[in-house]
């Protein structure tokens, strides 16, 4: 299986992202150790203590324009260097996402920022994706919603993470496009960007000879779940935009469906906001990211 994945059509690409692969008989690890170690050297960091997080749950990044200016162009190599490395690190996902926001114009704290990243990096080269043997064909998602997290906007953050059965196999941070008025707001549009993966990957899916029943999105907001079953508009729907309310047609059709999970299992909360070292850590373990079991 080694082979075939560095012949494949994106052998070069794997080459280029420096994706290793480890192989047993109950499964395979993806990791990109050499990528890691070779980042965290070209920005002289190599020598750094390591941090714990990859970003601290206090950190609040905004557009300061009193704060020292920095190269932009250091600052967007940074950026795009650990950019390439989320393709095997979901761990760092939300934090490279947070600061590839000021590229435009970075400064001083913003520089402190990344460099925590790659000190996070430093000491955790060998971490990767576990994808096990033993494990169904059924998609799932976990949806959340960091509401009015950045503070220059007060726009909230999306994050989700999609499963194959038991396996990790797409994530996503991102700031949405709009302000939402409220927690259900934001978690709803969440929840529809979820979907829209979902539905996506099970066309993909399909192409391969593998179908899909309902496929689950777990949530951990009520009224987000309820706005989704109620085609009724009221007080909390009635300004959310017409082209977010299609999570309701996959709920009736069947093709999806919406589960309250308790916000301690929520998966995607690691990609929503700066967490602590515990809750970080466990949720580094519950999806599989870390050194090969």
């Amino acid at each position: 299986m080694k082979r075939e994945f560095e012949m494949s059509m994106v052998g070069e690409l794997n080459y280029f992202l420096g994706l290793q692969v480890k192989q047993r008989r109950d499964g395979i690890f993806i990791f990109q150790e050499k990528y890691a170690k070779n980042l965290v050297k070209r920005f002289g960091l190599d020598s750094n203590k390591h941090t714990s997080t990859p970003m601290s749950s206090s950190a609040e990044l905004s557009i300061d324009t009193a704060d020292v200016d920095v190269d932009p162009t250091l600052y967007r190599s940074m950026i795009g260097s650990l950019l390439y490395l989320t393709t095997s690190r979901p761990d760092i996902a939300f934090s490279v996402g947070v600061c590839a926001r000021f590229q435009a114009a970075p400064k001083e704290s913003h520089l402190t920022a990344v460099k925590r990243i790659i000190r996070y990096v430093n000491g955790t080269f060998d971490y990767g994706i576990w994808y096990t043997k033993d494990s169904n064909e059924c998609l799932a998602g976990y949806s959340d919603a960091d509401w009015a997290g950045c503070i220059n906007d007060r726009k909230s953050t999306s994050g989700g993470c999609f499963y194959l059965g038991n396996n990790l196999v797409s994530w996503m941070s991102k700031k949405q496009n709009s302000v939402s008025l409220s927690t259900t707001e934001a978690e709803y549009i969440a929840a529809g960007s979820c979907c829209a993966q979902l539905l996506w990957m099970r066309k993909l899916l399909h192409d391969y000879g593998i179908s899909q029943d309902i496929m689950c999105v777990f949530c951990d907001n009520t009224s987000a779940i309820n706005l989704s079953k109620n085609p009724v508009q009221h007080s909390k729907s009635k300004h959310i935009e017409i082209h977010y309310h299609f999570i309701r047609d996959l709920v009736e059709d069947k093709t999806v469906c919406l589960e309250f999970i308790n916000t301690d299992n929520q998966k995607a909360d690691i990609f929503t906001k700066p967490l602590d070292g515990p809750r970080f850590e466990s949720l580094c373990k519950t999806i599989d990211v870390g050194i090969i079991p």
